[in-house]
């Protein structure tokens, strides 16, 4: 028998899958940023991120 005929043995195993609380949850984006702090490498980092989500932006124009 193949992998889909077993017999009707299988079980959804939906209530045992872990879920992440929302308040857990992030969207990604750091907030934990300290302009004061910040060298060269972090302004020109900041700049290309700039750069490309308005590239981003104007593409879904």
């Amino acid at each position: 028998m193949g992998r889909m005929h077993n017999g009707g043995s299988h079980k959804n195993n939906k209530s045992s899958l872990p879920q992440t609380p929302k308040n857990l949850k992030s969207d990604g984006n750091d907030v934990e940023y300290s302009q004061e702090f910040a060298d060269h490498a972090d302004l020109e980092a900041q700049a290309r991120a700039n750069a490309a989500n308005q590239r981003v932006k104007n593409k879904k124009r």
